[in-house]
């Protein structure tokens, strides 16, 4: 049942809907049967709602969750994250790894149709889909000083969410959790996690179920992913092997933090840049239809997304014969159909969205989007540098990592992250890279390690780009469903 109070004044601050601080809100949850877009009831189980965090509760966080197709009183519950950080977590439930997708160039109740995804992780796991942090999708805030986010407040945030939500969905308190997520949620998901871990040795209530977590290309240590990326366009035959090594040795290995007076460096540089522009740094295979790519010493966004208004698409864009059968393909622009189905009003009243608390919907927030090189954006804070440590302290505990990348991203490439997970000095077990196979054919290669009671498997994601899921879903599912049940992947 949904539940709210009455709404008292709502005020705009930069831009922004916010609800006045006085206002009591209640956590929220509504069973949604129907959706805009899909014809007839939903075959699947789907609950949004919001839940407050932080002081006072002024952070409103809207999910959408979603129970298990398969065995919903024993599969694990996870939560996933979306990247940015500030992308809408509809970007993982049409695009990823939901239960529905979007029928390109088809309309139904005057929105993008729907259709279900038969490659859904909600066939092996209850899934919550979070917008976090706040001003993130649906997800909105009642104060101006919580408007602000960083990466220690959102990891913070997001544990007492999942503490709350299971507090009030006690019959997954037994259920195996994990943390999950993609991109730039690489730096927060192990804190997150280990904030579960130290919670429930501290006392805290509900003691939660945790057993591990998950990275899909895994943001972790900035400095070190982006200096890879130098590696990674040398081997991919991008740039030749004299510019490699005499980029190398000139920038001393570190490119991401090179000094920019040091003109000989900036030089290889600059010479490596012109050699990858026209190149799509999230999926290499792909047209690139965005501004030149540059490895380093540039903005570097960790995922690209929009924060343009939904009134700045051009209409034209969403027919068939615009979206398919013009020269050039280009990705994102299949993310306007989630734009425009997500600020419909049928749409935004049957998610029981509360009425006034978001003026537009966003695929994703820009003012919140991780730029390379800068310490903050208008709405967050990047304030950790690297997350290995908590991947460190994770190797103590009783805990089961599952660490993914495709092979054909260079946006945080499989390089760096082989880099990372190399420096935890784990044991390697069963697998050395050895190929893994999905509908009998090569799907990638992965190695597993251990440390006592500790276990992580890395898999590349043969043609995979930097969301793998969303370029190789199959395959993706048929991993994860081994994995989740403790099978070799």
């Amino acid at each position: 049942m949904h539940t709210i109070s009455c709404m008292i004044p709502i005020y705009i601050y930069m831009g922004f809907l916010l609800l006045a601080s006085s206002t009591i809100l209640v956590a929220s949850q509504t069973i949604v049967e129907n959706l805009p877009g899909y014809p007839g009831p939903l075959p699947f189980k789907l609950e949004t709602g919001y839940i407050g965090v932080g002081e006072e509760e002024a952070v409103q966080l809207f999910y959408y969750f979603v129970e298990s197709e398969g065995n919903p009183d024993e599969d694990p519950l996870i939560i996933w994250l979306a990247g940015g950080p500030g992308c809408g977590t509809l970007r993982a439930f049409f695009y990823e790894i939901g239960p529905m997708r979007i029928r390109y160039g088809s309309y139904m109740d005057n929105v993008p149709a729907l259709e279900l995804d038969p490659n859904s992780w909600t066939k092996v796991a209850n899934v919550i889909y979070l917008d976090a942090p706040t001003l993130t999708g649906y997800s909105y805030t009642k104060t101006p000083e919580t408007m602000f986010s960083s990466d220690i407040s959102s990891a913070t945030q997001t544990a007492e969410f999942l503490r709350k939500f299971v507090k009030s969905h006690p019959k997954f308190l037994k259920n195996p959790m994990y943390v999950t997520g993609i991109s730039y949620s690489g730096i927060i998901i192990p804190i997150i996690t280990e904030e579960l871990y130290k919670g429930n040795e501290e006392g805290l209530e509900p003691v939660v179920n945790i057993q591990g977590y998950m990275g899909g290309n895994p943001l972790t240590d900035k400095t070190g992913d982006i200096n890879s990326r130098l590696e990674y366009a040398y081997r991919m035959a991008f740039i030749s092997r004299e510019l490699y090594e005499a980029t190398k040795t000139n920038c001393h290995g570190d490119y991401a933090e090179v000094d920019s007076n040091d003109l000989l460096c900036m030089s290889h540089i600059d010479e490596v840049n012109k050699r990858v522009e026209g190149i799509n740094i999230q999926q290499i295979l792909d047209p690139d239809c965005d501004p030149a790519t540059n490895l380093v010493r540039s903005e570097n966004p960790i995922i690209s997304g929009n924060r343009k208004s939904l009134r700045s698409i051009n209409p034209m864009k969403m027919l068939p014969e615009q979206s398919f059968h013009k020269d050039t393909f280009c990705r994102g622009d299949y993310y306007n159909y989630a734009t425009l189905w997500a600020n419909d009003e049928n749409v935004i009243k049957a998610l029981n969205v509360r009425k006034g608390t978001v003026k537009e919907w966003l695929l994703c927030n820009l003012d919140m989007k991780y730029n390379y090189g800068k310490p903050s954006m208008p709405l967050y804070e990047f304030n950790v540098d690297s997350s290995v440590v908590y991947h460190e302290k994770l190797s103590k505990r009783k805990c089961r990592a599952l660490i993914f990348s495709g092979d054909h991203d260079m946006m945080v490439p499989h390089v760096g992250t082989h880099n990372w997970i190399s420096s935890l000095n784990l044991t390697i077990t069963e697998s050395n890279w050895d190929a893994w196979y999905s509908n009998g054919q090569n799907a990638g290669y992965k190695t597993t390690y251990a440390r006592d009671n500790y276990s992580l498997v890395f898999a590349t994601v043969k043609g995979a780009g930097h969301t793998a899921p969303e370029f190789k879903p199959e395959e993706c599912f048929h991993m994860v469903k081994r994995w989740f049940a403790n099978r070799p992947i």
